[in-house]
């Protein structure tokens, strides 16, 4: 099993970034991270999956709920399905397992 949450290899003095596994459950009544969910993070989201409107609320939601600026977060994978990998920039491992109730 993969971890939820992999820290990105990068040169020693860089942004410290990782990447979240998503499973995006559309639809909900509001947006919420309901915790891990096998090998990935579920995350309830309101908005609709139309025109890219979910991935942005997953980004919005992950973003905020490690601190981070709306523009550090970004899905890289995934777009067109539940399954999503979200790239956090400015988070090392850690804090972000910390930050979305998963450590």
């Amino acid at each position: 099993m993969t971890p939820i949450v992999q820290p990105v290899t990068t040169a020693p003095g860089a942004v410290p970034t990782v990447r979240v596994a998503v499973k995006a459950v559309p639809g909900s009544s509001r947006d919420a991270i309901a915790g891990a969910l096998g090998d990935r993070l579920k995350v309830r989201i309101a908005a609709p999956p139309e025109d890219g409107r979910a991935n942005r609320a997953i980004e919005a939601l992950l973003s905020s709920a490690c601190g981070l600026h709306a523009r550090d977060a970004l899905v890289v994978s995934g777009h067109t399905r539940p399954e999503k990998t979200v790239e956090l920039r400015g988070i090392d491992a850690p804090t972000a397992l910390r930050l979305l109730g998963l450590g």
